[in-house]
C-alpha cells in the first residue's frame, strides 16, 4: 500500500515540479498542491533530498523513454527524431526542469542532482551511437561527431527554451544535421 501510494505522490509532484520547478521547493507547498502533507512525504521518500532524488530518477525515466524511440538511419535522421520532441511546445515544462536538474548536478556534485548531468550526456550519446554505422560507432571521429549532434540539438534546446524562436532554431538545427 505505501507504494502505491508513494507512486501516486511522486506522479503528482513531478507534476507539480514540471510546473514550478526544483530550485525553491518546499515540502509544505508541495504537500499542499498534491493532497498530501510534509511528513507523509518525509516517511515515504525518507528526506527532501530523497524526494528530489526520486524525481530526478523520474524525469531521467522519462528521457530514456524518448531515447528509446528515436530510431532512424545515421546521426541525421536520429537527431530530427530528437528535435521534433525537443521542439513540440508541449515538452517545454519538462525540458525547463531537466535544465535546471542539469545545471544543479553540476554545481552539487554530492547532493540529489549527483550525476544527473553525466548520465544525460552518456544516455544521449549512446542512442545517437546505435545511429552510426557501426564501421564508425568505436572510432575518434565516431565520437566527435555524435558529440557534435548532441551539442547541437542541446545547444538549440536551451535558444529555444530562452526565447521561443523555433523557426531560427530549427533552421539552424538541420543545418548542423545535414553536416553529420
Amino acid at each position: 500500500m505505501a507504494t502505491a501510494r508513494r507512486n501516486e505522490l511522486l506522479d503528482l509532484a513531478y507534476g507539480y515540479v514540471t510546473e514550478h520547478g526544483l530550485a525553491d521547493l518546499s515540502l509544505r507547498p508541495l504537500a499542499a498542491a498534491i493532497g498530501s502533507s510534509p511528513r507523509v512525504l518525509l516517511f515515504l521518500f525518507g528526506s527532501k533530498d530523497g524526494l528530489v532524488r526520486a524525481l530526478l530518477d523520474r524525469a531521467r525515466e522519462d528521457e530514456l523513454t524518448l531515447l528509446a524511440g528515436a530510431h532512424g538511419e545515421g546521426l541525421a535522421a536520429v537527431g530530427e527524431t530528437l528535435w521534433g520532441w525537443l521542439s513540440d511546445e508541449r515538452h517545454r515544462p519538462l525540458l525547463r526542469l531537466w535544465v535546471e536538474a542539469y545545471a544543479r548536478s553540476l554545481l552539487d556534485r554530492d547532493g540529489p542532482w549527483a550525476g544527473f548531468a553525466a548520465a544525460t550526456v552518456a544516455g544521449w550519446l549512446d542512442v545517437l551511437r546505435r545511429a552510426q554505422p557501426e564501421a564508425d560507432r568505436d572510432t575518434e571521429d565516431g565520437l566527435a561527431r555524435r558529440t557534435a549532434v548532441l551539442a547541437v540539438l542541446r545547444g538549440a534546446t536551451f535558444d529555444l527554451l530562452a526565447t521561443g524562436d523555433l523557426k531560427r532554431t530549427t533552421a539552424a538545427v538541420r543545418l548542423q544535421l545535414s553536416a553529420a
